[in-house]
């Protein structure tokens, strides 16, 4: 996971060698999915898969301004998260796949990844279930003084959720270091944002529970890096807790097999026209990086991917049984 350990690093133009870090490492997410739904095609994925192709700037911008001691929660569809904070390609195809090599012993799946070993704390599949804990990293880090911050992922149907509300409001009552980052992807499952909630801009629900709050454009890396940097300086500062809604759009349908036709097209088009990974590519064009770097970078993402899939795969199925491990009644 890159870092940002030095204050006010986010507010400094970003180099060209740490946009090219970022751009490897979107690629290797969006090549990751593409594994993912090929291998969850061929059978050999077991449960569901969510896939986040197309939020990649989200990950790896937020990710990216976290230190290494920061603690970060995020959904089902958490695989680039996860992988944005450092967690190895091949443990996490492993996860994915069931091998016991995986994150979790591949007991945890596509739904649940978690690396404790690089702050990702746990894929959460039940919407909202989180918040309340990331208010509880909140909380331990505010009473072991140890200035860290928790950075909690999540879906725009989780504004609707009790858990939301409830984590919302403790954290700002007693001004926890709590990061709140909505992706909001215009779509809670199969449903518009329009037919589930009443407000267009979910951001101005940080005005109920007087914490600032901010709509970025979550397709561009850059800014999503920034804000959670300035977000994550202001809370170990003991501003306490911020809510950033950040506006992207999942490239593929809900989850597995779901061809996501009940969104309009054009409204797809427009977004697949907004790719954060081309934006990134056109950024870097205009500081005057030469394409074959930028192939470069593709090539060795590509290569990489490739890699710690066929490792994974290579890797022999659990014992049967390594299903009593772990248990506890």
């Amino acid at each position: 996971m890159a870092t940002a350990e030095d204050q006010g690093a986010h507010t400094r133009e970003m180099t060209v060698e740490q946009l090219l870090d970022f751009l490897g490492r979107m690629i290797e997410i969006r090549l990751f999915e593409d594994e993912i739904q090929l291998l969850f095609n061929q059978n050999l994925v077991r449960g569901s898969t969510h896939l986040c192709s197309g939020q990649e700037a989200v990950a790896v911008g937020a990710c990216s301004a976290l230190r290494k001691s920061d603690a970060m929660l995020c959904t089902y569809r958490g695989h680039g998260a996860v992988l944005a904070m450092g967690a190895p390609l091949d443990r996490t195809f492993g996860e994915i796949l069931g091998k016991p090599q995986g994150l979790c012993a591949g007991k945890g799946g596509s739904m649940h990844l978690t690396d404790v070993s690089v702050g990702a704390y746990g894929s959460f599949a039940i919407v909202g279930a989180h918040l309340p804990i990331a208010t509880g990293f909140g909380f331990a880090a505010k009473y072991t003084e140890a200035d860290d911050v928790c950075l909690a992922f999540f879906g725009d149907g989780t504004v609707n959720i009790g858990a939301f509300h409830e984590a919302m409001n403790l954290a700002a009552v007693w001004k926890l270091p709590v990061i709140f980052l909505c992706e909001n992807n215009l779509h809670g499952e199969y449903s518009p944002v329009a037919r589930t909630t009443p407000v267009e801009e979910l951001v101005v629900r940080a005005g109920s529970y007087a914490m600032p709050g901010v709509r970025i454009d979550g397709n561009d890396v850059r800014e999503v890096f920034r804000v959670v940097g300035e977000a994550a300086e202001r809370a170990r500062g003991g501003g306490g807790p911020t809510l950033i809604e950040a506006m992207t759009y999942r490239h593929k349908g809900h989850s597995r097999t779901d061809p996501g036709t009940y969104r309009p097209q054009q409204e797809v088009e427009e977004w697949l026209a907004r790719d954060p990974i081309p934006a990134l590519e056109r950024a870097l064009e205009d500081r005057g990086v030469p394409a074959e770097r930028v192939e470069e970078v593709r090539r060795v993402a590509t290569a990489k991917v490739e890699e710690h899939r066929d490792r994974a795969l290579n890797w022999p199925d659990p014992d049967p049984t390594a299903r009593f491990d772990h248990v506890y009644a």
